[in-house]
C-alpha cells in the first residue's frame, strides 16, 4: 500500500510525508492530512503496473517539475507557498496558458509521455496530473505521420462576383463541386475527419431547421459560445441560413471558470440582444441560468438539439447589405462593442484579402486560431470558403499545447497559406526543439501571415533565420495589419517581398512626430490616410491618426449611436492607432488607445482596474493596468500596479493571489506583474482619471514606490512635464497654419503678374520665360528645395518629342514649368478652355486642350497634337489622364504612346516625386517640402510591327522608368477613368 501523501517542494529539495494516503485520491484542502479511506473507489485508478515506489518516484518527480516551473515563474517571491498534490495551479501558483504549456513540455519530457490538451489546461492540481501521466505511460510520443495524400478532387475555382451573401456563397460551392473537401481536422495519428460542402450545407440546414422551429425570426440575433468543431461550423451556418445574425463568443477554457466566465458573457448578451444561446454539452446546464439575467434570451440549446428537430427547414434569403454577424472583441465584457458586418462588407474583404494573398483552389490553408476571433473566422474560414481553398483546422489549444502541431500540419497537408499573431511565432521558436520537428519541411508554406497584435522584429527576424533550416523562405513573412472595423484584413505585405523594417529616431519620433530614417530604411490604396488632430492629412513620414475607409468597412457598434459618431470622421473610420507612411508602405507606432494586446486578446485596463479596486485592502480608484513591452520575447506584459495601506509580506501575499484571481477571471490568464505599492503612487488627472502612459513610464524607471519630494518639486516637474509637448505641438501647429498662408499668400502675388503677362501681345518665347521665372519664384518664396537630374536627356529645341510625366498634384503644371528648358505644348482637359480666368492665359502657353468625355473630339484633339509634333515641338502630357489623393502611379492613357509611335518621335520619361505631400487632391492647405524631378533617357519607338505594339512598348519602358523614381506604388490595377462631373 501506497503511504506517499503530500510533497513540500522548497528550492530543489523534495521531503516526502509518509502518512498513509494514496497520491490518486484527491484531498480536501482544508485538510491536506486526513487520512484516506482505501475502500473509496477512487483508488481503483490507479494502474496495476504501477509498483508503490514506482508511483511514490512518479509523485515526486511530478512536483518536482511543478515546483521547477512555479518558482521560475514567481522568480523572488520568498512566499511562494509549497508544491502539494492537491495544490491548487491557478489559486496558488497563478499558472496562466503559457507557463500550462511549459510544464506540460517539461512533463512530457521527464516521463516521455504525451498529455492531452483536455489533460493539461483542464487539470486543477498536480493530482489530476499525475493521474494523466498515469493513463498515459507507456504510449508512444507524438510522432507525425508521413506526409497526408492530397485530398483534393476534381477542379475548383473561387466564387464569382455577383455573390452577394454568405448563404449564396455556401450553395454555389455546394451547387459547383458539393463533394469536394472543405475543412479538415487535423489529428495527430490520422488523416483527420473532412468535411466536404455539402456535409456543411446538410449540417447547417439541419440547425437551421431547428432554430426556425424554436421561433428564430429572421434578423435575430444567436450567440455561439463553442470551440473549434464540426458543431461549430454547423451551428454559424444554420443561423446564416435561417436569417439570423451569428454572434461569436468565446467558449471557457476550464469548466471550474464555467459560472464566472457566462457571468462576464452576459453583458454582450444583453448589447445584442440575444434571443438564443447554442452552448456545449457541459456549458448547457449553467448556462440556461443566463435566461435570467438577459430578458430576451429565449433558448439555451445545444447543437444536437438543434439538429435533432424535425420541422421544414426555409432558406431565408437575405440582401448584400443585410448584417452577416456581429463581431465582439475578446475583451469587450466589461463596455461591450459589437462591430456591425454585413455580407457586402465580408465578400469585399474576401476579395480584397484573396487579390493581395494571391489565393487559388490548389492552396491549402492551415490554421488554429479561434473562430471567435476576426482573424480565424473571417480571415482562415471565410477566405478559405470564397476561394474553394481546403483548410486543415486544429482547436487553439491544441495548438498551445504543443506548438510544433501547427508546424507539422504544415509539413504534412503541404500547407501554402497560414496565419497567427506575433505570439505564436515567439512560442514555436521557445518550445519547438529540433528534434519535435525533424524531418518536417516548410518550403510549400508561401504566405505566413503575422497580424493580430504588435509584432516584434527580433521574433520575425529568429523564426525567419531558424526555420530557414527547415525550408522556410523569409519572402513568406506576410506582416499584416487589420481590425474588427473593416472585417479583418486592412493592408497587406506584398507578395514575394518578405518583411520591411525601417528604422526610425525614436527621439525625433517622440518629440516631432517625424519619422526619420536612421539608416536607408508598396501598396497604398485610396482607403488609408494619416491626419493631424486637426483631421487634416499629413505627409510622408509623419506620425498621426490613422484611418480607413472602403466596402469592408463596417456601418457602426450595434446599439451604440454614440461610439459608432465617434468612430467615423465624415466617411473615414479611426482605427484607434498610430502610424506614418512611407513610399507607400504603412508603418504602425502605437495605439491611441489603452487597449493592451496579448495573445490576440484585447484587454480592457478599466475594467480591469475596477474589478481589482473591489478587493479589500486595495484603494478604490488607485490600480492601473497597462501594458509593457518585453523586449528579450517581443511580447507585452500585463502589469497591475494597485495601492494599498498593507505592509505586512503575508497580507501582501494574499493581495497578490487575489489578484492573480479576479485578473485571470476577467481576461482568462493571470497578469504578467502584480505590484504593490503605497498610497499616491498611481498617477492621476485632476479630475480623478487614470494617467495609464506616465504611470507606465514611472514603473519602466524604477521609480514606484520612491518618494516624490517636495510638494512644490513634483508640480514643477508635472507641470514642466506637459508644457513642453504642448508648447511643441502647438508651434508645429501655428508653424504650419503660418507656412500655408504665407505660400498661398505668395503664390496669390505672383499669380497676378503671371495672369497679366499672358494677356500682353508679347511672342509666346517670352511670355514662357517670365512665366518660368515667376514659377521658379514661387519655390523660393515658399521655401520649397527642388532637386532635378537627368536632364541632359531632353532633347535640343527643334527636335521633336513626347515628355510623358506622373500626376501628383496641382503643383505638377507650375513644376513643369519651371524646369523646362524650353516651351513645350501641354495635353489639358478641355473644361479649363472654357474658363474665363483661365482659358486664354493657358492656351498662350501652348495648352492643347482635349476633350475627356467625347470620343471624337478627343481624336481631334490627339490629330492636333501629333502635328505639333510635325513642327518640331515638344509635347508635354500628364500620362495618368487625373491624379488622386492616394499615392500611386496609376495606368497610363496610351493617346501620347500612339501619337509618338505613330510620328517617330522619342518618348521622354519625368517622374515627379514629392508634390503630392506638399498639395494632395481635396486640400487646399499646402505644406512644406521638398520635389525630385528626374528625366530619363529618349524611348525610341521601335521600328517595324503594328503601331499598337509598338505603343506598347513605349509605354511599358515610359512607365517602367516613372515607377522606379517617382517614389510610390504601382497602382496598375486601379482605375484612372474620370467621372463626367
Amino acid at each position: 500500500m501506497l503511504l506517499a501523501a503530500g510533497i513540500d517542494v522548497h528550492h530543489h529539495q523534495c521531503r516526502l510525508h509518509l502518512t498513509g494516503r494514496d497520491p490518486l485520491q484527491r484531498q480536501p484542502r482544508h485538510n491536506r492530512c486526513r487520512t484516506t479511506d482505501y475502500s473509496d473507489p477512487m483508488v481503483t485508478l490507479k494502474p496495476t503496473r504501477f509498483e508503490a515506489a514506482d508511483l511514490e518516484r512518479t509523485a515526486e518527480n511530478l512536483l518536482v517539475v511543478v515546483g521547477e516551473v512555479a518558482r521560475e515563474l514567481h522568480a523572488g517571491n520568498a512566499a511562494l507557498p509549497g508544491v502539494r498534490l492537491d495544490s491548487s495551479l491557478a489559486d496558488d501558483f497563478a499558472l496562466d496558458s503559457l507557463a500550462r504549456i511549459e510544464l506540460g513540455a517539461r512533463i512530457e519530457r521527464t516521463f516521455n509521455v504525451t498529455l492531452s490538451e483536455a489533460a493539461l489546461f483542464e487539470a486543477d492540481t498536480p493530482r489530476d496530473l499525475l493521474r494523466a501521466v498515469l493513463r498515459t505511460a507507456g504510449s508512444a510520443p507524438l510522432k507525425a505521420s508521413a506526409v497526408i495524400a492530397d485530398v483534393r478532387s476534381g477542379q475548383a475555382q473561387a466564387a464569382p462576383e455577383n455573390v452577394e451573401t454568405l448563404g449564396e456563397l455556401l450553395a454555389w460551392h455546394v451547387g459547383e463541386h458539393g463533394d469536394r473537401p472543405h475543412i479538415q481536422f487535423y489529428d495527430d495519428y490520422t488523416d483527420g475527419e473532412i468535411l466536404t460542402y455539402r456535409e456543411l450545407w446538410d449540417g447547417a440546414t439541419a440547425v437551421a431547421a431547428g432554430l426556425q422551429g424554436r421561433g428564430l425570426e429572421p434578423g435575430q440575433t444567436v450567440a455561439l459560445m463553442l470551440p473549434t468543431s464540426r458543431d461549430y461550423f454547423f451551428a454559424f451556418y444554420g443561423v446564416v441560413l435561417a436569417g439570423g445574425v451569428p454572434v461569436p463568443i468565446y467558449p471557457p477554457v476550464r469548466r471550474a471558470q464555467l459560472e464566472d466566465h457566462l457571468r462576464r458573457q452576459s453583458r454582450i448578451l444583453v448589447n445584442c440582444r440575444a434571443s438564443m444561446l447554442v452552448a456545449t454539452n457541459d456549458a448547457i446546464q449553467v448556462a440556461r441560468l443566463l435566461t435570467a439575467a438577459v430578458d430576451t434570451l429565449g433558448h439555451v440549446v445545444t447543437v444536437k438539439q438543434l439538429a435533432d428537430h424535425r420541422d421544414t427547414f426555409e432558406w431565408v434569403r437575405r440582401t448584400a447589405d443585410d448584417t452577416a454577424f456581429l463581431q465582439y472583441t475578446s475583451g469587450s465584457t466589461g463596455d461591450p462593442k459589437g462591430v456591425v458586418l454585413s455580407h457586402a462588407n465580408l465578400l469585399a474583404n474576401m476579395r480584397a484579402d484573396g487579390h493581395a494573398v494571391g489565393v487559388n483552389p490548389n492552396d491549402v490553408f492551415v490554421s488554429w486560431l479561434p473562430l471567435y476571433h476576426d482573424m480565424g473566422l473571417i480571415g482562415a474560414w471565410f477566405g478559405s470558403l470564397y476561394h474553394a481553398v481546403h483548410l486543415v483546422i486544429m482547436s487553439p489549444l491544441s495548438f498551445l499545447a504543443k506548438p510544433q502541431r501547427w508546424l507539422w500540419a504544415l509539413h504534412r497537408y503541404r500547407g501554402t497559406l497560414s496565419a497567427a499573431p506575433n505570439f505564436a511565432f515567439e512560442l514555436c521558436l521557445k518550445r519547438v526543439r529540433d528534434e519535435d520537428i525533424e524531418g518536417i519541411d516548410l518550403s510549400h508554406w508561401r504566405v505566413a501571415a503575422n497580424g493580430a497584435e504588435a509584432i516584434s522584429v527580433h521574433t520575425l527576424e529568429a523564426f525567419c533565420e531558424r526555420f530557414a533550416l527547415f525550408g522556410f523562405r523569409r519572402e513568406s513573412m506576410c506582416p499584416v495589419y487589420g481590425l474588427a472595423e473593416c472585417a479583418v484584413g486592412l493592408t497587406f505585405t506584398p507578395l514575394g517581398r518578405g518583411p520591411l523594417i525601417d528604422t526610425v529616431d525614436r527621439d525625433v519620433l517622440a518629440r516631432t512626430g517625424r519619422a526619420v530614417p536612421v539608416a536607408a530604411a508598396q501598396s497604398g490604396t485610396d482607403v488609408l490616410r494619416v491626419v493631424d488632430p486637426a483631421g487634416r492629412e499629413l505627409p510622408e513620414r509623419v506620425e498621426g491618426r490613422l484611418q480607413f475607409r472602403g466596402p469592408s468597412a463596417t456601418s457602426g457598434y450595434y446599439q451604440r449611436p454614440q461610439a459608432t459618431t465617434q468612430l467615423f470622421d465624415d466617411d473615414w473610420l479611426e482605427t484607434g492607432d498610430r502610424a506614418y507612411i512611407a513610399a507607400g508602405d504603412l508603418y504602425l507606432t502605437g495605439r491611441s488607445k489603452d487597449i493592451i494586446i496579448r495573445a490576440g486578446r484585447n484587454i480592457y485596463p478599466a475594467e480591469l482596474e475596477d474589478a481589482i479596486g473591489d478587493l479589500d485592502g486595495i484603494r478604490k480608484g488607485h490600480v492601473a493596468v497597462f501594458g509593457s513591452m518585453d523586449r528579450a520575447s517581443g511580447t507585452e506584459r500585463v502589469v497591475v500596479l494597485a495601492e494599498t495601506r498593507k505592509k505586512s509580506d503575508a497580507a501582501k501575499t494574499e493581495l497578490r493571489t487575489a489578484i492573480n484571481a479576479r485578473a485571470a477571471d476577467l481576461m482568462g490568464t493571470p497578469p504578467d506583474e502584480v505590484v504593490l505599492a503605497p498610497p499616491n503612487a498611481v498617477l492621476r488627472t485632476s479630475s480623478g482619471k487614470i494617467r495609464r502612459t506616465d504611470t507606465r513610464s514611472l514603473y519602466e524607471r524604477g521609480r514606484i514606490g520612491k518618494p516624490a519630494g517636495a510638494v512644490w518639486v513634483q508640480v514643477f516637474r508635472l507641470v514642466s512635464a506637459g508644457i513642453l509637448p504642448q508648447l511643441r505641438r502647438a508651434a508645429r501647429g501655428a508653424r504650419a497654419w503660418a507656412y500655408a498662408g504665407w505660400a498661398w499668400f505668395a503664390f496669390g502675388l505672383l499669380a497676378l503678374p503671371a495672369w497679366i503677362i499672358t494677356w500682353l501681345p508679347l511672342p509666346r518665347a517670352a511670355i514662357w520665360r517670365c512665366e518660368r521665372n515667376l514659377a521658379r519664384a514661387a519655390g523660393m518664396v515658399t521655401g520649397t528645395r527642388v532637386e532635378f537630374s537627368g536632364f541632359e536627356h531632353l532633347p535640343p529645341a527643334g527636335e521633336p518629342c513626347v515628355i510623358v510625366s506622373n500626376h501628383q498634384s496641382y503643383l505638377d503644371g507650375i513644376v513643369l514649368l519651371a524646369l523646362l528648358p524650353r516651351p513645350p505644348n501641354f495635353l489639358i482637359k478641355s473644361e479649363l478652355k472654357r474658363s474665363p480666368a483661365l482659358g486664354r492665359p493657358l492656351a498662350r502657353l501652348g495648352a492643347l486642350f482635349v476633350e475627356r468625355f467625347d470620343a471624337a473630339a478627343g481624336i481631334d484633339g490627339m490629330r492636333e497634337a501629333a502635328h505639333s509634333l510635325e513642327v518640331g515641338a515638344a509635347l508635354t502630357v500628364f500620362a495618368e489622364g487625373t491624379f488622386k489623393r492616394m499615392p500611386g502611379l496609376l495606368p497610363f492613357h496610351m493617346g501620347a504612346f500612339t501619337v509618338a509611335a505613330e510620328g517617330g518621335v522619342a518618348v521622354v520619361p519625368v517622374a515627379i516625386r514629392g508634390t503630392r505631400s506638399i498639395l494632395r487632391a481635396r486640400s487646399w492647405f499646402l505644406r512644406r517640402g521638398c520635389i525630385a524631378v528626374a528625366v530619363g533617357a529618349p524611348i525610341v519607338p521601335p521600328s517595324g510591327g503594328p503601331t499598337w505594339s509598338r505603343s506598347l512598348t513605349l509605354r511599358d519602358a515610359a512607365r517602367a522608368y516613372i515607377l522606379e523614381h517617382c517614389g510610390e506604388p504601382d497602382l496598375a490595377h486601379e482605375s484612372n477613368v474620370v467621372d463626367d462631373r
